[in-house]
């Protein structure tokens, strides 16, 4: 990267483009082979990688891969094997040095770190949990979560109460005096994780960390993994080969194939618009259902009553709207819950005088959910009530409403279009 003048800008000093990532990489290259440069001349550009290797005895692991990660994120990497993802992951860090391209981590250019910068960056700010746990035997699991703190040179009690804080944080407390071998995977892979926390890094990268686990336990550390980021709010580059996974985990979510970034974008956007056949093939037997949110189908209330009106104020606008149920809002649609027409009557007959003087307890006859709640959760939901499920925003406002005849028709449309791509895989 060149300035205006010619001169490399100082690695402190932020380009437009990154402005505000965690981490940005751009056309980034790992060429392993003779004179890696010789694959990237204009000669070889279009050319297949079995070609490549067949000619200059070169492999191609990474080509041309650019994007950003943002803070907190959760940036699923996902591909087969031998797609490039892990050669990606270990670039970050320099585990593997890169042929070329730019490595930006908050605006310092990663590529410029000398040793000493490069083994502070190491210890300090990122942190990496791997496959195959990496534990050491004969240590206890509290040294083994203390292990990156006893090599920055922590003195062994502030370091055990460091390690016991993150062994708490992913629920082993009470193993801290075992070994590893009294552990289960699972537990093994919490005590790998732990040892992440412990130097209390900014970016954790996790290299396919839970491929090697039972499906039950796997599922069981995917949830224990969301539930952690809520509290801790780390920027995480996740490895993995598993599309559900993925799926399950990505903020975003970039695509591999053949050392290159094929489809980068939300689960539901890869889901909904594939870039190409080869992902098309990939999520062919997703439902969308269980990625699509309450917020795709939601409808406006059909009848809307404000708090400080009477009783007979939602009568009326039940009556007009043809229907037996309103949605009580405040006047910052503040969502108070939902009244029927027989309870707005009765309350109105007690001599009620405000809306917002009655109780509006969820319950199941009257649920309500957050946007992001998927499709096929809504299913349960709607079976225990006749009446529009209410959408609800992190600060209580109405969004929106989902009636029954709204999931029904969006399950009925996603099962014809699931239909009609096993239908075309036939042809």
């Amino acid at each position: 990267m060149s300035s205006e003048n010619g001169q490399q800008p100082d690695a402190a000093i932020l380009t437009p483009d990154i402005t505000g990532n965690r981490i940005s990489v751009r056309d980034l290259w790992k060429v392993f082979g003779p004179l890696p440069e010789r694959v990237m001349t204009p000669e070889y550009e279009g050319r297949s990688k079995a070609d490549i290797q067949a000619e200059l005895g070169c492999v191609i692991a990474l080509q041309d891969v650019s994007f950003d990660v943002e803070r907190g994120e959760i940036f699923v990497v996902m591909g087969l094997s031998g797609s490039g993802k892990s050669t990606l992951i270990r670039c970050l860090i320099r585990l593997i040095e890169p042929t070329s391209g730019e490595i930006w981590i908050d605006g310092e250019d990663v590529l410029k770190y000398n040793d000493k910068e490069l083994t502070q960056f190491r210890r300090r700010k990122s942190a990496m949990v791997f496959q195959h746990f990496g534990l050491l035997p004969h240590r206890s699991i509290i040294d083994n979560a203390a292990w990156g703190l006893e090599v920055q040179g922590m003195n062994k009690r502030d370091r055990y109460e460091r390690a016991r804080q993150s062994l708490e944080i992913v629920g082993l407390q009470g193993w801290e005096n075992a070994f590893a071998t009294e552990l289960s995977g699972g537990m093994q892979q919490r005590v790998g994780l732990a040892r992440a926390l412990t130097v209390d890094p900014e970016i954790l990268l996790m290299d396919e960390p839970f491929s090697a686990l039972d499906p039950l336990i796997r599922r069981e550390m995917q949830d224990e993994l969301l539930n952690l980021q809520q509290r801790i709010q780390k920027t995480i580059i996740f490895i993995t080969h598993d599309l559900d996974e993925a799926l399950k985990l990505g903020t975003r979510i970039a695509i591999m194939r053949d050392g290159k970034i094929i489809q980068m974008g939300a689960p539901e956007d890869i889901v909904e618009r594939p870039a190409d056949a080869y992902v098309e093939d990939f999520i062919r037997d997703v439902s969308k259902t269980r990625l699509m949110g309450a917020a795709s189908i939601m409808e406006d209330p059909a009848a809307k009553a404000l708090a400080t009106q009477p009783p007979e104020s939602a009568l009326v606008a039940m009556r007009e709207a043809g229907v037996d149920i309103a949605a009580v809002v405040d006047s910052a649609d503040g969502f108070m819950g939902v009244i029927t027409a027989g309870q707005a009557a009765e309350a109105a007959s007690r001599g009620v005088s405000r809306l917002q003087d009655l109780d509006y307890p969820e319950s199941a006859a009257s649920p309500r959910v957050p946007p992001e709640t998927s499709i096929d959760d809504l299913v349960p939901l709607a079976a225990a009530t006749e009446h529009p499920i209410s959408v609800v925003d992190e600060d209580g406002r109405l969004l929106g409403v989902i009636p029954r005849t709204a999931l029904l028709a969006s399950l009925a449309r996603n099962h014809q279009a699931a239909e009609a791509s096993r239908e075309s895989v036939v042809r």
